[in-house]
């Protein structure tokens, strides 16, 4: 077979792995309510493409809640700009949420829900076609398929994959900016530059958190200056090298201008009709006690001597009603609002505790809880086999070893600079939001590990060993994720206690985001229930979804059976924050504890994995 029609066929496979995704998602879509953060994300995107008004959801980029809203524009829906949500309330997401959702006049929330899923779905997927097209060009189009099989059944990539939130925008945004950054160090024609800008641009526009790219692209450009000096055997301060220093640094600066710029425009664009006095208010509401400071500090004490987090804020308040600067303004909002929510952390459980403080090694604990078995061992041995090869080189030095391998793998290098800089960002952050945090690292660990396998030579002659190994982690993967279908978000290894026992290690979007209160409804409509008490952590309506037949519960209202109802839906998000030993500085009330519940060790049935329903007898 020629290289160009095993190419061919390679991608063929590769667009198929893509389709059988893509159904996935859609189908596992169709089954499940929305998440939380659903209920903010989804009328902000529409608010967005629809008025051009920003005053929903500033704490979050545009980008993926304004694709996720153009599909609802060729629908007749009703939005409630007539509501105090919208002409009252600062950031009224919530409450304008579960009007434009579940009650306006003629909405049908199951298409809204639906079709706001769509370019989710989409960018999805050109996120496993660009890890295979990255892939292709660092280890050939077979062993391509590996990481791109591997994010394409990934139970994480097919739970986030077709929810609007920010997190597989995040994740095609680090890829993409970082791909087209390393097309630039390799060839940093004006061409190549721009792209790099335009890419970096729209990477920003997905999640606040991909200005960590700025340190990795600093680290990825002195390492790629020093590996190209050294081959043109030039001193490092050199002419030729200096040269090089240039060249590198005006295509640096010219990438974040660009990107910069597109930050800009795009903004600009949703801010259009989003009235200058208006976000004034809203700006300085909500930036009114920032950094524990008191309203009105005041531009005159924002000077170079004394620059401020708090000054910030300051400029950020006297831009939001400068037609041209409006957009920029709205921007900084929202990086000031995620710094501020950051620093501040978020109520959690975690390993039998419940606390807001966070825990330094909540993310290593959960990759290893819910990544699979089967691609933890990849990467271990992809880890093992690469410490393998470079200590093997004994009689060169370090610095030779270090030269050696950038020459011929400056693209893994900027994947490994990426992990580690963000593993690091994420496990000193106090914000421990789930396993999603850490999702945009899942691609490239992929990458890397396959990368490594491939390099790797068996000491025996039998060529197909590593083919064979690989082959077998991608299989043992695939049956993990049949295993798991349709409850991915659930999702845990066999270590973690599966599907069934993970939310007894951790809670929250690793385990109970809301999504199955559809499948409560089917629940209690099979069983004929009258009524239930439901006490729900999630983006859905009980009322909308089970009528008359639900009653809104909390452990504060006592036992169901006082009032008559004999059956009782907790989310288990809830029910272990009720229950779970608080952690030092973390104060509960009793009668949030859900003490009378505990005669019932365990559930009568469950609606999915994440909401336990119980039967209430005399």
């Amino acid at each position: 077979m020629t290289n160009t029609k095993s190419k061919t066929l390679a991608t063929l496979v590769a667009l198929v792995i893509m389709l059988v995704s893509g159904i996935t998602m859609a189908v596992v879509s169709s089954q499940e309510s929305p998440i939380m953060d659903e209920l903010a994300h989804i009328p902000a995107g529409y608010s967005y493409v629809r008025f051009f008004d920003y005053r929903l959801n500033p704490e979050h980029p545009p980008l993926m809640k304004a694709l996720s809203g153009l599909p609802l524009l060729f629908f007749d829906l009703s939005f409630p700009t007539d509501h105090e949500s919208w002409t009252q309330d600062v950031n009224g997401q919530w409450s304008a949420g579960n009007l434009f959702i579940f009650h306006s006049n003629n909405n049908n929330a199951e298409l809204i829900i639906s079709w706001s899923r769509l370019f989710p779905i989409i960018l999805t997927l050109l996120l496993i076609f660009l890890v295979f097209w990255w892939s292709r060009e660092l280890m050939g189009s077979w062993w391509a398929l590996a990481p791109t099989f591997l994010t394409a059944v990934s139970p994480h990539i097919l739970s986030h994959g077709h929810y609007v939130t920010t997190d597989i925008g995040a994740a095609l945004g680090f890829i993409a900016g970082l791909y087209f950054f390393v097309r630039f160090l390799k060839n940093p024609s004006w061409k190549n530059t721009g792209l790099a800008g335009l890419f970096w641009g729209l990477a920003q526009l997905t999640k606040f958190s991909i200005i960590l790219l700025i340190p990795i692209f600093v680290l990825t450009l002195i390492a790629a200056w020093w590996m190209k000096t050294r081959e043109k055997g030039s001193r490092v301060f050199g002419s030729a090298s200096l040269k090089l220093f240039w060249v590198y640094i005006r295509g640096f600066v010219a990438i974040l201008v660009v990107g910069i710029v597109v930050v800009w425009m795009t903004y600009a664009l949703f801010t259009i009709h989003y009235p200058p006095e208006r976000q004034l208010s809203d700006t300085s509401f909500i930036l009114g006690s920032f950094a524990g400071g008191d309203q009105g500090l005041g531009l005159v004490q924002c000077t170079p001597q004394h620059l401020s987090l708090r000054c910030l804020a300051e400029i950020d308040i006297w831009m939001s009603d400068k037609p041209t600067l409006q957009g920029l303004g709205q921007y900084i909002l929202g990086v000031l609002m995620v710094m501020q929510r950051s620093s501040g952390g978020n109520t959690a459980y975690f390993l039998g505790e419940v606390g807001a403080s966070g825990w330094w090694y909540y993310f290593p604990v959960v990759f290893l809880l819910k990544e699979s078995i089967p691609a933890l061992l990849a990467l271990i041995i992809g880890i093992s086999l690469a410490f393998w090869r470079f200590l093997a080189r004994k009689k060169e030095s370090l610095l030779s070893r270090f030269y050696s391998y950038l020459s011929l793998n400056l693209a893994e290098f900027s994947m490994m600079v990426l992990v580690i800089v963000y593993w690091i960002y994420s496990i000193r952050s106090p914000l421990n939001i789930g396993f999603r945090h850490i999702l945009p690292t899942i691609p490239f660990l992929y990458i890397l590990s396959v990368g490594s396998i491939k390099r790797w030579k068996p000491s025996l002659r039998n060529t197909a060993t590593k083919k064979i190994l690989m082959g077998t982690i991608l299989l043992w993967v695939g049956i993990e994720s049949i295993i798991a279908y349709p409850f991915f978000l659930s999702y845990f290894n066999e270590i973690g206690g599966g599907v069934k026992n993970g939310y007894q290690y951790v809670t929250d979007s690793n385990y109970d985001w809301g999504q199955d209160l559809a499948r409560l409804q089917t629940f209690v409509k099979e069983n004929r229930i009258d009524k239930i008490a439901v006490d729900y952590f999630g983006g859905g309506d009980v009322l909308y979804y089970l009528g008359e037949n639900g009653v809104l519960w909390s452990s504060s209202k006592g036992d169901p059976r006082d009032e008559g109802i004999r059956w009782l839906a907790v989310s288990i998000n809830t029910l272990q924050g009720a229950k779970a030993e608080p952690s030092p500085g973390f104060e509960r009330k009793q009668e949030d504890e859900y003490l009378w519940l505990e005669d019932y060790k365990n559930p009568y049935a469950r609606a999915g994995t994440s909401i336990f329903i119980y039967h209430l007898e005399d």
